[in-house]
This record gives structure tokens, sequence and C-alpha cells, in this order.
């Protein structure tokens, strides 16, 4: 069996080498093979050139040292508690910025192995790319969005896509437009539309049929009288106030004309008065967009009654009542003149001679009379 020499009587012997003996000098000093002499020179890389001799002792002692440090941190289990995403990246960082390290000697030191870490880094290349394009694609999809002034939804967007030769799934557009908040019009464009024609047709009196003042709130309705084989529209608006009849209008057509110029008749006698709001029904005489349009550019507010509550509208409804009441059954028209001239008078009577209880029994004429002398000395209305 081969006799074993220790590192340090290597070293003894090949530094006794460099210091001047001769190889034969050595081996029998220290009855050593020439052979092996010259193996274990070449070993510790020793030549006769070299200028420096390499203090094994002290490397050894450094080995031991790293060899002991490297055991504490292993036995600290600091790097196993630290996350397995976390000890990738700090992996990746280090693999890009020092290349003096091998992915061995990184994925031992960090306990990661290697296999982990290439699929990590593969990853990450592939999810970067993923997301570049996917930008580029959401900029895409925004602007055919746009330029289709919002009409177009998924498929239509994928459709447009595909003809530029962007080959993507309408899944994944419409994922896209979720994230960015892109919605058709065409998907709840009924649905918005029916919204707003609610809050257009929004009661703004609730029942409150009171005012402070004249031309504050005016309330207006339609009815008809049968007059022998047709029918004769009456179209009336009062001042809530006063409960003046401010402008009426007879006409054989229930139509949007017949408000619009009842309206304009009233508005105009009253001086075009600012701050005003128009109560009425649904009917579509009054939610027609050019009666609509007429309110909006003379300044008034629109408020309707809520869909089949009559008493929404009151006021006019009791006013109609009051009519047929005490004119309208107690007579027999002949004609349509005839009908007029009844409403004519009916109105005139209403307007400047009948007590009504809601104004301390005075006059709808004689109650303005009375506001626009006593305004500036505190008057108030009576309660309704």
């Amino acid at each position: 069996m081969p006799k074993q020499y220790s590192l340090e009587f290597k070293t003894q012997v090949v530094l006794a080498c460099k210091q001047g003996l001769s190889i034969p000098d050595v081996s029998a000093k220290y009855q050593v093979a020439k052979s092996t002499l010259y193996r274990w020179i070449q070993e510790m890389h020793l030549n006769e050139d070299e200028s420096a001799v390499v203090d094994y002792p002290a490397l050894q002692r450094q080995n031991a040292r790293l060899g002991h440090l490297l055991q504490i941190i292993r036995l600290s289990k600091l790097i196993d508690e630290a996350p397995l995403r976390k000890r990738l990246e700090i992996l990746a960082r280090l693999h890009k910025q020092f290349a003096q390290y091998s992915v061995h000697e990184l994925c031992e030191a960090l306990n990661v192995s290697r296999g982990t870490f290439y699929n990590h880094i593969f990853r990450k290349a592939d999810r970067t790319k993923y997301l570049e394009e996917q930008q580029q694609l959401m900029l895409q999809v925004q602007q055919i969005f746009d330029d289709s002034k919002q009409r177009y939804g998924a498929e239509k967007i994928r459709a447009v896509l595909a003809e530029s030769g962007i080959r993507v799934g309408k899944e994944r557009v419409r994922k896209i437009m979720k994230e960015l908040n892109l919605v058709s019009i065409r998907e709840n464009a009924k649905r918005n539309h029916k919204k707003r024609q609610e809050y257009q047709k929004q009661n703004l009196l609730n029942r409150n049929f009171k005012a402070a003042r004249k031309n504050e709130i005016w309330v207006s309705d339609i009815t008809y009288f049968r007059i022998k084989d047709y029918a004769l529209y009456l179209c009336v608006i009062l001042d809530l106030f006063s409960r003046r009849v401010v402008g009426y209008r007879v006409s054989r057509k229930s139509s949007t004309h017949l408000v619009t110029a009842t309206f304009r008749a009233a508005f105009q006698d009253r001086d075009s008065p600012q701050g005003l709001t128009f109560h009425s029904d649904r009917g579509g005489q009054y939610i027609s967009d050019t009666f609509r349009h007429l309110l909006q550019e003379s300044g008034v507010a629109q408020s309707f009654s809520n869909s089949g509550r009559p008493y929404d509208n009151a006021v006019a409804e009791t006013f109609f009542a009051t009519f047929k009441k005490e004119e309208a059954y107690r007579r027999e028209y002949s004609s349509e003149a005839d009908f007029r001239k009844s409403v004519d008078a009916y109105i005139r009577f209403y307007n400047e001679v009948r007590p009504h209880q809601t104004l301390a029994y005075k006059s709808p004429a004689r109650f303005e009379e009375l506001y626009g002398a006593e305004k500036t000395q505190g008057f108030e209305k009576p309660c309704v």
C-alpha cells in the first residue's frame, strides 16, 4: 500500500525545492522518490520560473474559517426562511450583475435548485414580452373604441384588429375592455336612455301645491268635451300662487301645437317670467321634444306627475271638475263656437269673480292685486 503523506509534509518538501535544494538532494533528505516530487510540484502549480510561493497552511486556515461561516449561515436557516420568490429575485439580480459567479454557485449559496432558477428566468422573460405586447394591444383597443365613438364591442374590435394582422381572441379583448372600463353604448343604450328619460321627467312638486309668489309654478292639463259627433279639447295653465288661469286654448286636436300655443300666449301675457316651473302629467304633448325645447329656450324648469298618479296634478284636475260641474254639464252646446264662448265666459268669471276657498275666499284676480299691493309689507299667502 502506497505511503500516505500529509499536506503539511508535501508543502514543506516542495518549499525546500523552491529554496534552492536540488531534486536529488530533497529526495535523499526526505526519502521521497524524485517522480513523486515532480508530481507534487505540478499539483501545487509550482515550477522553477515562479517568483512566489503559496502559503498552503494559511489557505487551509482560511478555507476552514469560510467553512465555519457557511455552516453558521446554514444552521441559522435564515436563507431557508426567506420566501422562494424573494430568493429567485435576488439570484436573478446577482446573475445579471456578477458574471464571475456560476449559476451552480449562486443556487447552492441560496439553496435553490438550478431547474427552479432557470424556469424563473425563462418565465420572467416571457412575462416581460407578454406585458409589452399587452400594453401595445391596450392602446390599440382604446384607439379603435374611441374611433367608433364608443359603439364597438369586443367582437367588432377583434375583427378590426384582425384586419390589421393582429390575431387575438375575443375574450382577451373583452378583458382589456373591462380593465380599461370601456363599455359599448350599444350594450346599455336602452337602459341609459330610459334612465335619462326618467331623470328628465322628475316630479319637482311631489304634491306640494304651494307657491310663494306669482309665476313661480304653473300647472297644466288637457280635457275634452264632446259636442254632437266630435270632441273639443281644452288646455289650461294655472298659476299655483293665485289659482288664476293664465292661459287656455280650445282645439279639435289634442296636439303638441295646442300645448305650445297655450304656453306661448300665457308666457307673453305674464311678461316672460323668470324662475318658472311648469308642471303637468306625462301626456305625449307635454313630453314631446318640441314642447320641452320650448321650455328650455324660455328658461323654464319642467316637472311631471308620476305615471298613473292623477293626484300629482290635483290642482289642474280640480279646475276641470269644477268647470264641468259649474258650466259645461249645465249647457247644451250647438256648435264649437258656442262652446268657445262658454269657456271664455267661465274663465273670466273664475278669475275675476268666483271666490276661492284656498285664497281666503278671494278671487284669483283680487288675490294677485292684494299680493302686488302688500308684498312690500311682509304679505304672506294664507295657508292652503
